[in-house]
């Protein structure tokens, strides 16, 4: 079983003078010594260091309080997420999965020892509450791989404890500057490690500095870019089942592949086609949980808002058992697909259409004319669907249109999204029409699931002679919320094809 924990710390660069007295930082009555631990911790990573390259690292230590296995995801400077699993000799399945995404189907191997003296105090305030631990530690560091060297050195970490007012540490931080001690160079022992004991003669790897898109396909590929990184970069979230993980997880699939039918004449469709029907694949498996937890929150919501005495019969009952139906099985199941062939088939296939891009000879076109000539091309065929929608009298068929109208408003935000960093100011004020006119069909959408839904439950609670008068009601009340939304689309439709100047 693994334990998850925010990690927020500071490190300093120190030498053989030992702690700074701290009992003057605001808030602390006492320093108290914890005595001297000893760390043994051996990192892993692939050959060519993938998991250093994103700032995650992976360790198996003993010694302290805390032996076991460590895998530490970058959150914000000075901040990481820290998965804990007990200690073992095998690298336990609840990590293996959290860097997936990262190591694919590569061996993962010790890559560097690093051996600790570790000289611990707390930092407790007048009620011997812990503000925060402050350790000296004297390393010492192996490489493990490449007929690397060693080093060793003394660094300070202050971290922040559970809970705790990060304000705190700025006040830390202003005492040990004032005592002459200097921020670290390095976010982590191992960063430092590596660089240290590389063998001599090899070459630090460099990251390709970023460049300024220039090109239409230039700036198509930074947000293919940035969907990619999205997509893997959410997997181990949605394997722990964080909040709102699936949904990021699936947006990012959407936009990659509208990217590909937008900008069609920028990307060779023969190789995105295949791509997008794997993105579509994988947005489907992320969808089993995701539009049921979209009709739960709205159903708990309407039933919240109707008074006890309307309530007749188990609703709640029935709502929370229809919520949590096949959900246990459905998770097992999504984490199957992350850990699946065909899923770590498409990270590789969207890594290779990124690094060697099928572009064609608009992509080297100027961004004002190819971009905003495909805006303006889904611009219009949503013009087409939502005015068709409009024209329909109530019911199904009007229902079925406005949706087809709100996959399409979907599409054309997210090619004005990625319009944006060229085009400016029209591509953003489409952006935000787009968001408010898919807001609105989502709403009417989600009110044509949600009728659904209470019909197959009004069923099922008649089947059981339970009375279905509060479905009614709430069916009733989703009707009309249908219906606000459908007349308030003409004047909402008018101002958005008024406006649009990309």
């Amino acid at each position: 079983m693994a334990d998850t924990k925010r990690e927020i710390e500071r490190k300093y660069e120190s030498d053989d003078s030992g702690l700074p007295d701290l009992t003057g930082v605001a808030g602390v009555a006492a320093v108290i010594d914890k005595g001297v631990a000893h760390l043994d911790a051996t990192y892993y990573d692939t050959v060519d260091e993938r998991l250093a390259r994103s700032s995650i690292t992976l360790r198996r230590r003993t010694g302290g309080s805390d032996a076991g296995w460590h895998l530490k995801f970058p959150v914000a400077p000075g901040v990481r997420d820290e998965i804990h699993a007990p200690l073992s000799d095998t690298l336990p399945r609840a990590i293996a999965g959290l860097v997936r995404s990262r190591i694919r189907d590569a061996e993962l191997l010790p890559v560097v020892r690093l051996r600790s003296d570790r000289d611990l105090r707390d930092l407790v305030d007048a009620d011997g509450r812990l503000l925060a631990e402050v350790s000296m530690d004297a390393v010492q560091a192996e490489r493990l791989t490449d007929a690397g060297g060693s080093a060793q050195w003394t660094e300070l970490e202050v971290e922040l404890a559970d809970d705790g007012d990060p304000t705190f540490l700025d006040k830390v931080d202003k005492r040990l500057r004032k005592a002459g001690v200097r921020p670290s160079n390095s976010a982590s022992k191992l960063a430092r490690a590596l660089a240290e004991t590389a063998p001599r003669g090899k070459k630090k790897r460099k990251q390709a500095a970023a460049q300024a898109p220039l090109t239409a396909g230039d700036h198509v590929l930074a947000y293919l870019r940035e969907q990619r990184d999205a997509i893997v970069e959410l997997d181990p979230a949605v394997r722990q089942d964080a909040y709102d993980s699936v949904h990021r997880m699936r947006v990012a699939t959407r936009r990659m592949r509208s990217a590909f039918r937008s900008y069609g004449k920028v990307l060779d469709r023969e190789i995105t086609g295949p791509l997008g029907e794997e993105l579509k694949w994988l947005a489907g498996e992320l969808g089993v949980d995701r539009d049921r937890e979209v009709l739960t929150e709205r159903l708990t919501a309407a039933l919240a808002e109707v008074p006890r005495p309307l309530i007749h019969g188990p609703v709640r009952t029935r709502m929370r058992l229809w919520a949590n139906a096949r959900r246990g099985g459905s998770r097992r199941r999504l984490t199957g697909v992350l850990d699946s062939k065909r899923y770590l088939a498409l990270l590789d296939a969207l890594d290779a259409l990124v690094d060697a891009p099928p572009l064609l000879k608009a992509a080297g076109g100027k961004p004002e004319k190819v971009i905003s000539k495909a805006v303006r091309n889904d611009f219009g065929k949503l013009t087409e669907l939502v005015e068709q929608a409009v024209a329909l009298p109530p019911g199904q068929d009007r229902d079925l249109a406005l949706h087809e109208a709100r996959k399409k408003a979907k599409r054309t935000r997210y090619s004005a999204e990625a319009a944006v960093p060229a085009l400016g100011d029209p591509a953003t004020a489409l952006l935000k029409s787009m968001k408010s006119l898919q807001t609105l069909l989502g709403d009417h959408q989600d009110s044509v699931m949600t009728r659904q839904t209470l019909r197959e439950l009004s069923a099922v609670a008649h089947a059981a002679g339970e009375s279905s008068f509060t479905y009614g009601l709430l069916y009733g009340r989703e009707e009309r919320r249908a219906e606000r939304a459908e007349t308030e689309l003409p004047g909402m439709w008018a101002s958005v094809r008024d406006g649009a100047e990309v």
